[in-house]
């Protein structure tokens, strides 16, 4: 996408509950790795990207779950899930509940917490004309490069996923209409590091950095 280009979507559309855990509202209710969820609508779908704690929460998704629901994730999170779980390895792409997902690897180059034998996953989901990625916990990656989204979810904490400076080149390398910084401000990282993230993409990938269950706030970027 140039990057004179710039986007916005309804206000109400992406909310965040902190970490890496996302609400995406729109023909269809999906939910991304939720977790300390004090309430929301019941899902349509779930994607979870891996079966840390933090990202595989079986009480979170109780809260949200109906009996038709379905769930999208590897094969380790089978262990603490229960009804309609669709496993899923990088690569693949299906169609379920009205929403088109492409699966990513997700993983980290040179450190030990997410090794990219594991499996473990990222989402593209296209869903009422848009394209959303949620790069779950990883690192820069070649994989990155070429996606074409309307929004990226990136990490920027550092530690168990890339920092903010890292973050800020995937966000080059992706290019997105919009970007969000996420895996900061509860269990690891800051909202320093959010903002350092906008700061390093001024003029070059719009930023939006969300309010803890709301819509988006100021946006730094383009």
């Amino acid at each position: 996408m140039s990057t004179e280009a710039s986007m916005t979507i309804p206000q109400d559309m992406l909310t965040w509950f902190g970490h890496s855990s996302f609400l995406i509202r729109g023909s269809r209710i999906v939910y991304i790795d939720p977790y300390q969820i004090q309430a929301g609508p019941k899902a349509d779908l779930i994607l979870i990207t891996h079966s840390h704690y933090d990202h595989c929460s079986s009480e979170d998704v109780a809260k949200i779950a109906r009996p038709d629901t379905i769930i999208v994730t590897e094969k380790t999170g089978l262990k603490k899930l229960t009804g309609d779980v669709r496993i899923v390895v990088p690569g693949d792409t299906l169609d379920v509940a009205g929403v088109r997902v492409e699966v990513m690897p997700a993983y980290n180059v040179g450190k030990k917490f997410h090794p990219q034998k594991n499996g473990w996953l990222g989402f593209v989901l296209l869903m009422d004309g848009l394209r959303f990625y949620h790069a779950g916990d990883t690192d820069r990656i070649p994989e990155m490069t070429g996606i074409r989204v309307d929004v990226a979810m990136l990490p920027v904490s550092g530690t168990y996923v890339m920092t903010a400076a890292e973050a800020a080149a995937a966000a080059k390398d992706i290019m997105p209409g919009l970007t969000v910084p996420m895996h900061y401000g509860s269990l690891v990282g800051s909202d320093s590091d959010a903002r350092e993230f906008a700061r390093l993409l001024q003029g070059v990938v719009q930023v939006a950095i969300l309010p803890l269950d709301g819509g988006a706030s100021d946006s730094g970027g383009r």
